[in-house]
């Protein structure tokens, strides 16, 4: 790997860091000050809706303008956002309007830094490398990101709003190691304007390993997550106390951890598209286990299944939306990625709680399982490309290889 990659690689920790302590810290604030829940749904929808509201401008920015600019001026606003929280939080009285305004601003900030963040991978190491590459990248998310709220817990108890500075300097510590990437040429988009917006979308769905890939995700996580109604499982359920709860919310980040960092040192990957819909099935299958567990040691084992999966899952799919797509698309189409994985998050929380209201949580979380595993063999057969796909760098398109002076192949 390259030394560039490694300076990327401590902006993602230092960032996913920063994220998670801010997320967890502003929630703890906000409901010490009103008491009111609904505080804490505004946090969720401000961060949100920017994904949505810049949906068509956010990709076209990223594959117009430099993406190591991007994510330095990112960085460093969102420094300031939390630096501007921190000096509010300490006036005597909150202005939450002025709060919230920050929030939308940090969420439209992340509209544009995460396509830019998923586009640049492609750009700093090779075809060769680029799955290992995403491996280390997810992996090093998913253990600053479980770190985060330990540390924002612990900082809130001595420092208080203090947190916001000390995640501010973590911004800024990313900035400077964002300055440490090559000079990138950008790749300059062609065509009317209307076609430059929407190629994204296009690019998507004439591309059926993509189309597939992205849908699949979708799908899944929004008939089969089960993190939104953990809660409800440690308290009815396995009867355990809070301490526990946050153990069963980790586990899932541990099992992608652990696989991540598998996946990051082994050998190149054959069979990819069987490996993606056998992690799929394990996937559904850990949903299930975990819906039928009474015993919480089964529990924290079929999350970490559920995890472990999952991470097979992402760096499968985010690896072959790199490859496959061009670079000149790539920071549209991780914009649709985005509000796919957006949109599967948020309504898979609404999909789950909805129906263990009405069904009870064993139930709803069963019928996810059985949903997934639907899922799971729908996508098998409307998508053959992508079950069938061998190396992840088979999908390189052919501009791609033209540009590189590779021959063309005719596939």
């Amino acid at each position: 790997m390259p030394i560039s990659f490694f300076a990327f690689l401590f902006s993602r920790a230092t960032t996913s860091l920063a994220s998670t302590m801010f997320a967890v810290s502003i929630g703890w604030h906000l409901y010490q000050n009103s008491g009111n829940p609904f505080d804490l749904a505004l946090v969720g929808l401000m961060q949100v809706a920017p994904i949505f509201l810049f949906f068509f401008a956010t990709g076209l920015v990223v594959d117009t303008f430099s993406r190591k600019i991007i994510l330095i001026v990112s960085a460093i606003a969102t420094a300031s956002i939390f630096g501007t929280i921190a000096m509010i939080m300490a006036s005597d009285n909150l202005n939450l309007f002025q709060i919230f305004l920050l929030i939308f601003l940090q969420g439209s900030i992340k509209a544009f830094y995460f396509p830019a963040q998923q586009a640049m991978i492609p750009n700093i190491v090779r075809e060769d490398l680029v799955s290992r590459a995403v491996s280390l990248n997810a992996t090093t998310g998913k253990t600053f990101g479980t770190l985060g709220p330990v540390l924002a817990g612990v900082l809130i108890s001595f420092v208080d709003i203090k947190v916001y500075l000390i995640s501010g300097a973590l911004m800024l510590a990313s900035a400077t190691s964002y300055f440490l990437l090559p000079k990138l040429v950008v790749a300059k988009s062609t065509g009317r304007s209307l076609d430059m917006l929407i190629g994204g979308i296009s690019y998507v769905r004439s591309n059926p390993i993509i189309l597939g890939a992205i849908s699949i995700d979708l799908f899944i996580v929004m008939t089969g997550s089960v993190m939104a109604l953990l809660p409800v499982f440690a308290t009815d359920i396995l009867d355990v106390g809070p301490e526990s709860l946050g153990v069963l919310r980790a586990m899932p980040a541990l099992g992608g951890v652990v696989v991540g960092a598998l996946i990051a040192f082994l050998p190149a990957m054959r069979q990819s598209g069987a490996c993606l819909f056998i992690a799929l099935l394990v996937f559904s299958f850990s949903i299930l286990v975990f819906s039928l567990s009474t015993t919480y040691w089964i529990s924290l084992a079929a999350l970490f299944l559920y995890g472990g999966a999952d991470m097979v899952s992402v760096n499968i799919r985010m690896t072959l939306i790199q490859l496959a797509t061009p670079d000149r698309l790539r920071g549209r189409v991780s914009t649709v990625n985005s509000i796919f994985i957006s949109s599967s998050n948020e309504m898979g929380d609404v999909r789950a709680g909805s129906a263990a209201a009405l069904l009870g949580p064993v139930t709803a979380t069963m019928i996810g399982s059985i949903m997934a595993f639907g899922v799971t063999f729908l996508g098998w057969r409307l998508f053959p490309k992508l079950s069938q796909l061998d190396k992840l760098i088979d999908c390189i398109p052919d501009e791609a290889k033209a540009s590189k002076g590779e021959p063309n192949d005719g596939k």
